[in-house]
């Protein structure tokens, strides 16, 4: 009988030999992944003894409509399995399409999450049902929502590389992700760590502190300096080389990026990652001045600007456990990494009334949505001087400002006391 019939397999009775026992049974057919003939499977239903034939039958009939052979729903398996497309994925779609660093995190994310899970799972049946299913596994094993997200565009990317309309067969719109962690997870961005102008300060005056030589500590101190007035990416400012300082001009030229996996030199994150970044502010002049001091000598034109001993580009690990790390508990200050120099960088310019697609440019960003994230928190201190302007503003208008008194008009100048200088006008 064809599944598109349906079945209704007959319930029969056989010698279990092994256990000496009389079994009801029935067999049905399946499809099989990459075959065009059916498979036949049988199910022991249970022993004679125990129970009727009307309840064998009862039985039967709850697995079949579990299996869904017999439904509009059911899919038939195809030859292309989870480990299909992640055998494409590796070997043709990410060598092409995809940066070095890219490839690098999205493999960690297979290996780890993935593969031990969706490997032998036919891609028609992975859908938004299955993947909110094994979310909630990954949550009971204390995996953070923003991972799991991470971890599904992985997934879909992998998904639609080998798709006929190059599309992932789910959104990340149809997560089941409950409203108040959802809540969470905007109140946590918010908070994120940001170090201002005076904590750099701070922290680079601390570098000078510890016991290293004296060449380490003038370099890192200028790379926490140089990083809070530039707002730089980490792999930005790794990637740094001579020639992409124009002292004359007090600009930055970025057009490389340190891959902090791979430790290659490669093209920056993405198209708004290329610019040139003017540090024309008193903290970009005092940066620029700082590193100038740190180059003194002579230097070739395409040598990094922080490099280590043997002139390769830095390694993050080692800039963050053997420099900044130790300054950020001995300055009680939250441990972070380099990423909050940039923060700091981006709200100090956003409250100092840059234009917003100015500060965009600046900041490399490919939308306004990333910018305005990067703000997060304003401190009260923060606050509090943004209104101490605003009053100092309005005073100022006022002072400005035509006033009535009774049915004529009369102008004041701020400038001068008294009555000089006073204009009158009817009404």
């Amino acid at each position: 009988m064809s599944r598109r019939a349906g079945q209704n397999p007959s319930v029969r009775i056989r010698l279990n030999r092994r256990k000496g026992i009389e079994e009801y049974f029935f067999q049905y057919w399946i499809d099989v992944p990459g075959r065009e003939k059916r498979k036949r499977e049988t199910e022991v239903i249970g022993p004679v003894k125990t129970m009727t034939k009307s309840e064998a039958e009862r039985k039967k009939l709850e697995f079949i409509l579990n299996l869904k052979v017999n439904s509009n729903e059911y899919k038939i398996p195809s030859s292309l399995t989870f480990a299909h497309a992640v055998k494409h994925y590796r070997e043709i779609f990410a060598p092409r399409m995809l940066r070095q660093s890219t490839f690098s995190v999205a493999d960690g994310h297979l290996k780890v999450h993935l593969e031990a899970d969706w490997n032998e799972i036919p891609v028609e049946h992975i859908d938004i049902d299955a993947v909110n299913e094994w979310i909630w596994k990954k949550r009971q094993a204390n995996l953070s929502w923003v991972t799991i997200k991470n971890i599904l565009r992985t997934m879909q990317r992998v998904l639609s590389c080998c798709s006929n309309d190059k599309k992932p067969p789910f959104s990340q719109e149809g997560l089941a992700i409950p409203e108040r962690d959802k809540l969470q997870m905007k109140i946590e961005s918010r908070g994120a760590v940001s170090f201002a102008w005076a904590q750099a300060k701070q922290i680079a005056g601390e570098v000078y502190e510890l016991d290293v030589d004296d060449v380490l500590k003038e370099r890192y101190a200028t790379l926490f300096i140089l990083a809070s007035a530039s707002g730089l990416r980490c792999a930005e400012l790794f990637a740094l080389r001579i020639n992409d300082l124009d002292f004359k001009a007090g600009t930055i030229r970025v057009d490389e990026s340190a891959d902090q996996r791979t430790y290659i030199i490669g093209p920056c994150k993405n198209v708004a990652a290329y610019r040139t970044v003017l540090l024309a502010d008193a903290e970009g002049r005092e940066a620029l001045l700082m590193l100038k001091r740190f180059l003194k000598g002579p230097q070739t034109q395409t040598s990094f600007v922080f490099r280590s001993k043997r002139g390769t580009a830095l390694r993050e690990t080692c800039v963050l456990h053997t420099f900044l790390h130790p300054v950020l508990r001995t300055l009680g200050f939250p441990q972070a990494g380099m990423h909050a120099f940039r923060h700091g960088c981006n709200r100090r310019w956003e409250l100092s009334g840059m234009n917003p697609a100015v500060l965009r440019q600046q900041m490399g960003h490919s939308s306004a949505v990333m910018t305005a994230r990067y703000t997060g928190e304003i401190p009260l201190d923060k606050v509090q001087e943004a209104f101490s302007k605003m009053e100092l503003e309005n005073m100022e208008v006022i002072g400005k400002r035509p006033r009535c008194t009774g049915s004529r008009l009369v102008v004041y100048n701020q400038q001068t006391r008294g009555m000089s200088g006073r204009r009158t006008m009817a009404v």
